[in-house]
């Protein structure tokens, strides 16, 4: 407890932000990467006049909350006020479209990764590139209001995603780490940089627009991990900080985005490893040994914060249905007068799960609260149960069928790097609400993806712990010590992890599954043709 305090009063912490989809949140971690303190804020996207999108003013409000929060319970369980920190770091959503004029006002509303509105943009630079260029990337929708021809793009004086808006609040610089970097524009992994030949072909697409700019002069600078991106200004700790109380002058890793952290957070930062994030949406990470032989518009090549080449099979929807079926059955017992605590539901819904038929009863459900490119590039989404009517509509086939749906369209990118690529992968490691409960998500997930899947206890902590460590490892490192060198070492020498094997009776149940999936996704097709 003294030695906490101490590293409390002398700055020996790091700070971790996250803006998940659908919590902010604080930690605070000691000198040897104990979480001592946190705060959450609860909030989530809205979808207005058909973008789904945050307002800059709940970003403002939910940072401060979280903030507060994190300060309260070092107060309470310390006796101290925090009023410094060894280094800090900000983490968000990847993606998505934040444009800002000369003198930083937004030029339209924040276009979240969710928005599947920009396809003859993605399809286009996808062509002229010969690379994947997803409907989500930045550069897609900058592209397609070009395309649109928006009024606001010959104002446009910087673009950015939403952990480097933050990180500009807070520092003033318009940077941005590599990891999220690759979710703006295409990455040259030797350089560790934009890539050069697709900066080049891109400005000559434009050349004769009249823009007033070209692309490098409105994208954010690149830095890798373990690189200064500059220091909290008087501005900035005064904006984190209601009170004031918050000091100037500390040091700020290069923001990331949620896949980043999330690979720092299960140490799967080395080749033929890769974790899966499971929450609002899902999506894997596969560091790679070498390049993909061909173009899948499937497959997102991103890099890790250190800027390793790596394959990324992003699905946009996960556990929301779960999410919308829990809150169902909570209004039937709040009805009856019930006591129970929701965590009990879902723990209740998951191991019922391990107790369905073989085929779920013959259910199949869909989570699509918003469009998937991994279905055929679905625009929109339609969530819905299907069944036929001598199915056995009982409530461990439901919860079984719910939790194979939030990864079968995980399984069907996993199948192209597996099966068309060849790409090894010795382990997964999972993280984020599907896994919460105990065992049943990854029993049921190592089956389906036919690989080991491990769950570390620092995993459940998320992105707000991996961005902590990475601002950790920018105050801490040795002199030429590498990122996997440094969670190798000092991070995860000792930890605990949960690993469950693929069970080959399972997989035969759940290909079954994934193959009356698919085989129904026209059904989503004219869901969205008729119910408008």
């Amino acid at each position: 407890m003294n030695t906490i305090i101490e590293q409390i009063q002398d700055g020996k912490t790091s700070l971790g932000i996250e803006l998940g989809s659908t919590r902010i949140k604080a930690v605070l971690l000691s000198d040897s990467g104990e979480m001592v303190a946190q705060g959450n804020h609860d909030w989530e996207n809205e979808l207005k006049d058909g973008v789904w999108t945050y307002s800059l003013d709940r970003v403002s409000a939910g940072l401060k909350d979280s903030y507060a929060k994190l300060k309260a319970d070092v107060k309470e369980k310390y006796g101290v006020t925090l009023k410094t920190i060894g280094s800090i770091g900000i983490s968000a959503m990847m993606h998505g479209y934040l444009a800002f004029d000369k003198d930083d006002n937004l030029l339209v509303p924040f276009r979240t990764w969710r928005n599947m509105i920009t396809p003859d943009a993605a399809e286009k630079l996808t062509k002229e590139f010969n690379f994947n260029i997803p409907q989500r990337w930045s550069i897609a929708h900058l592209e397609q209001a070009i395309i649109n021809g928006e009024s606001h793009i010959g104002d446009i004086a910087f673009i950015t995603t939403l952990s480097g808006y933050v990180h500009y609040i807070l520092t003033g610089e318009k940077v941005l780490g590599v990891g999220d970097a690759s979710g703006m524009f295409p990455i040259d992994s030797k350089t560790n940089d934009y890539n050069q030949t697709m900066i080049e072909k891109y400005d000559e697409l434009h050349s004769g627009d009249g823009f007033g700019w070209k692309i490098r002069d409105i994208l954010p600078r690149v830095l890798c991990a373990g690189e200064n991106a500059g220091t909290l200004t008087a501005e900035g700790a005064k904006f984190l900080d209601v009170d004031g109380e918050l000091e100037a002058g500390i040091i700020c890793c290069p923001p990331e985005g949620d896949a980043g952290t999330g690979m720092v957070a299960t140490n799967s930062i080395k080749e033929k490893t890769g974790n899966v994030s499971a929450g609002t949406s899902i999506f894997s990470m596969v560091v790679l040994e070498k390049e993909l032989q061909n173009v899948y518009e499937e497959i997102d090549l991103v890099t890790t914060p250190d800027g390793k080449p790596v394959a990324m099979v992003h699905c946009n929807n996960c556990t929301s249905d779960i999410d919308a079926w829990v809150k169902l059955f909570s209004q039937v017992l709040d009805s009856f007068g019930c006591e129970y605590k929701k965590y009990e539901l879902y723990d209740k819904l998951y191991n019922m799960a391990l107790s369905a038929d073989e085929n779920c009863g013959g259910l199949v459900t869909y989570n699509l609260f918003s469009g998937e490119t991994i279905l055929d590039n679905i625009p929109e989404g339609r969530p819905m149960l299907v069944r036929m009517p001598d199915a056995d509509f009982s409530f461990p086939n439901l919860a079984k069928s719910l939790i194979y749906s939030s990864f079968a369209t995980l399984k069907i990118g996993m199948d192209i790097l597996t099966e068309k690529e060849n790409v090894k992968v010795e382990m997964l490691l999972g993280h984020g609400g599907l896994f919460k409960t105990k065992d049943v998500a990854q029993i049921l997930m190592s089956s389906a993806l036919s690989v080991p899947v491990s769950v570390m206890t620092t995993a459940a902590e998320g992105g707000a712990w991996g961005i902590a460590t990475l601002a950790q490892y920018l105050k801490n490192k040795a002199d030429g010590e590498t990122l996997s060198e440094y969670l190798d070492s000092k991070v995860f020498a000792g930890a605990e992890v949960s690993i469950k094997e693929p069970d080959t009776k399972e997989k035969a149940v759940f290909d079954k599954y994934i193959e009356k999936y698919s085989a129904g996704v026209e059904i989503q097709k004219a869901a969205i043709k008729s119910l408008k």
